[in-house]
This record gives C-alpha cells, sequence and structure tokens, in this order.
C-alpha cells in the first residue's frame, strides 16, 4: 500500500469507463477519449504491420484483421473468467493516464463510473486494474456520475444510455443505493443488432458488418417520423449500391423504448409517492443513446399520461460522465476514499 499523502499537488482524475467509449477528465485541464477497444498483433507478421505491440481506439478497430481485438466492457461487464479483458481494462486506463500526460505518476486520485450492471458484478475486478496506477480510488455507476456532475442531487432522474447497458439512477439528496439503481440489456449494442438483423433480412444481396452498421445508427439514429429518407451505400458484388434503411433504423431504435419506459415508471412508482411528481419533471438522458432524434420528446409525452413531465439531454454527452466523477473527485472526503 503506498504512504498515504494529502490532497492538495494529487492529479485528480474523473473516468467515465463506457462499453463503447472511455473518457478522463483531470484537474490539469485536460480530457481526452478514445473508443473501448483493446488490440495486441496476432504473431510477429501482424506486428510488423503494425508496428506497436498495443493498441487502442479507432486504430485498434482499423487494424483489427491483424489483432486479437478486446472490447472488455461488452454488455457492461468483464466477462468472467477472461483475463485477457481484465488486462485489457488496465492498459486502457494506462492509455488514457498517458493521453493526458500523467507520466509516472502515482499520486493519483480516481473516481471511475463503470456501466452499473459492472459495478455490482466487476467491482473488485476494476479496483484491482486501476488501483496500480492510483494512490486512491472510488468506483461509481455512470449515472451517478453523471448527476454528480450536474448538480441533479435531489429529485431527480439519470438514464444513461450506454452501447452495453442503460443504466437507470433516482437521485433522492444522498448516494444512491441498489434499490435507486436499474439496468436494461437492450442498449446501443441491441440497437445495433437489430438493424444489422433487419437490413441483412430485406437486402440479402448486400455486403456490410455491424461496425458499418454501428456508424449509420451514430449518424442517423432517431424514432417516430424521419424528417427525410435515410439512404446509404452498400456493396453488391463489389459495387457500391444505394440502399433505403429508413425503416430500420426507426425500428432498431424504437425497440429500446419499451424497456425505458418500463424501467422509468417502475422507479418512479416505488419512490417516496410525495416526490414522484418532481423525479418525472427532472428526467436527465445520457450517454451516446441520449442523441437519438426525438427520444426526449416521446419519453416526455408517454412519461406524461402519468403527470407532468420533462426529459432532458445533457450537453456533453461524450465527457459529462467523466466530468462528473472529476467534480465527485474533488469533493470526496478523505474517509470514503480506498488505498489497494
Amino acid at each position: 500500500m503506498r504512504s498515504k499523502k494529502t490532497a492538495k499537488g494529487n492529479l485528480i482524475v474523473g473516468v467515465d469507463r463506457g462499453t463503447s467509449r472511455s473518457a478522463i477528465c483531470a484537474n490539469n485541464r485536460k480530457k481526452r477519449w478514445v473508443d473501448s477497444y483493446v488490440g495486441w498483433p496476432k504473431d510477429f507478421i501482424a506486428k510488423k504491420v503494425v508496428g506497436k505491440s498495443i493498441l487502442f481506439g479507432e486504430e485498434a478497430l482499423a487494424n483489427r484483421l491483424s489483432l486479437d481485438l478486446s472490447r472488455p466492457l461488452a454488455y457492461g461487464v468483464i466477462k468472467e473468467g477472461t483475463k485477457r479483458d481484465e488486462e485489457a481494462v488496465r492498459a486502457l486506463f494506462q492509455h488514457l493516464l498517458e493521453l493526458i500526460d500523467a507520466g509516472k505518476r502515482t499520486d493519483i486520485r480516481a473516481v471511475v463510473g463503470v456501466p452499473a450492471e459492472s459495478l455490482k458484478v466487476n467491482k473488485i475486478t476494476i479496483k484491482k486494474a486501476f488501483s496500480e496506477f492510483t494512490e486512491s480510488l472510488m468506483v461509481v455507476s455512470e449515472p451517478f456520475a453523471v448527476a454528480y456532475g450536474l448538480d441533479a442531487l435531489n429529485n431527480a432522474m439519470v438514464i444513461d444510455i450506454g452501447a452495453g447497458t442503460i443504466d437507470f439512477c433516482i437521485m433522492h439528496g444522498t448516494v444512491p443505493a441498489d434499490e435507486d439503481q436499474r439496468s436494461a440489456l437492450t442498449a446501443g449494442d441491441y440497437v445495433d443488432e437489430q438493424m444489422f438483423n433487419a437490413i441483412k433480412s430485406r437486402y440479402p444481396d448486400a455486403n456490410f458488418n455491424i461496425e458499418m452498421v454501428r456508424q449509420f445508427k451514430e449518424k442517423f439514429s432517431f424514432v417516430g417520423e424521419p424528417e427525410e429518407p435515410i439512404e446509404v451505400n452498400l456493396p453488391v458484388a463489389a459495387k457500391s449500391t444505394p440502399h433505403d434503411i429508413t425503416d430500420e433504423i426507426r425500428n432498431a431504435c424504437e425497440s429500446i423504448l419499451p424497456a425505458i419506459v418500463e424501467t422509468t415508471q417502475e422507479l418512479i412508482a416505488n419512490f417516496d409517492p410525495q416526490f414522484q411528481d418532481d423525479i418525472r419533471k427532472n428526467i436527465i438522458l445520457a450517454g451516446g443513446g441520449s442523441q437519438i432524434k426525438g427520444l426526449c420528446s416521446y419519453l416526455q409525452k408517454v412519461l406524461g399520461e402519468d403527470g407532468p413531465a420533462s426529459v432532458q439531454r445533457v450537453d456533453d454527452p461524450l465527457f459529462a460522465g467523466a466530468k462528473g466523477a472529476l467534480a465527485l473527485a474533488k469533493d470526496m472526503p478523505k474517509e470514503y476514499w480506498t488505498e489497494e
């Protein structure tokens, strides 16, 4: 165990360790993000081609045919018994520290936001992976970190729509307990799978992969009525050919709506009845899925059938969790920190 130091002079970081993307913000005013992929060359030829012993993010994806590729928090949790994924979590955190020029510092205090399911299942594993590089750390759920950064600490609900999970958290003026939080697995990756299968079913001769579908989702996702038809080029017999995928995108995006509505209603119904209207009027969407066009207005309309409702999205979905984690780390009383 490292010797205890005062917080003054420490490098303090907030990390959003997401399934799809990971972001870091530090008290040295630096912030960075990277796609949550880690890859190792498959053999000596691959290493010669890529020129590195380990690759991260977009670079790993671009060279994925030469790599043993890990997406270590797929569906929100580290897959049990997979040491390579545990190694990837550790390597990715080290990479994030390098991106903010942490150097070889060990006087680092970190608050790490992770998907709620990962917090429940992999908290010890995650702490071990991060503690190698930190003096002190705390692991929290991503929606709690978002809420803290927005100062939405009382009578509010954050719905963090990520790639692996949709995480729900009710804030009522205290650190949220397990009963204040829920997770659903029908999140961004689920949308990708639904969209991929629907496009393949409609256009069996088209040649495409899940990464292409993910890019279509991030660019065009919507619920409700489309503003205009959505057309993309897909190879057919090696020839780029236009395809209309409007219905496939809408149906895939709308496939996650029932879980969001039902879980939100359930959490509100189980909350203190005197404050249920306050929660319904203060719902915040975070994560990449918060950017789905029409989602806020749809949820506000449906939830409004039970009483006045207001649904808004965060201004900066990429860094909202990391910024909140950093704010939490700065304010954290010393008795809440752990040293491992």
